[in-house]
């Protein structure tokens, strides 16, 4: 049975989360340990999927004064395909329109374009470099992926 739950990086304990970022991000993908674990994750909110009580897949989102930034979405090799992730952002964007977002924002790694432009994601720049992996800025805007945003997103074909 799946269950969720949220984490409040600056009063909430990350176990669960960091198990998880430890896992994708420098076991599988080689990305080292200081620039997984740098601190940022206080500043963040988190959501986290658990599979009988063993978490599986999570994603966060950082508020800044300017923008609504979802990050570090992943899911445990185990369990991808089985759109795990997309619940993630789906929820990840709601919960940021919630709070007043209209324009969510993520670094993709490039390798995971193709996932976020089919969620109403579009690409705003050039490809830049994190930790040694391809990644592009992508913007959504209005509420709900795989909805139209406005008229703005890749789900409705009406860029911008």
């Amino acid at each position: 049975m799946l269950s969720l739950k949220w984490f409040f990086g600056n009063r909430d304990d990350l176990t669960d989360v960091h198990k998880l970022h430890r896992a994708v991000f420098t076991e599988e993908q080689g990305v080292p340990e200081e620039e997984v674990f740098n601190g940022k994750d206080a500043d963040c909110i988190h959501l986290a999927v658990y599979e009988s009580g063993i978490p599986v897949a999570c994603g966060s989102i950082n508020v800044t004064d300017e923008h609504f930034i979802l990050t570090r979405v992943c899911t445990l090799p185990s369990h991808r395909g089985q759109g795990l992730a997309s619940g993630i952002v789906d929820t990840l964007i709601e919960s940021c329109v919630q709070m007043g977002g209209t324009t969510q924002r993520v670094n993709s790694q490039v390798t995971a374009k193709g996932f976020y432009e089919k969620l109403g994601f579009i690409a705003v720049g050039d490809e830049y470099d994190i930790a040694g992996i391809p990644h592009v800025l992508m913007e959504h805007t209005g509420s709900g992926a795989r909805k139209c945003g406005g008229g703005n997103c890749a789900a409705c074909g009406k860029h911008r």
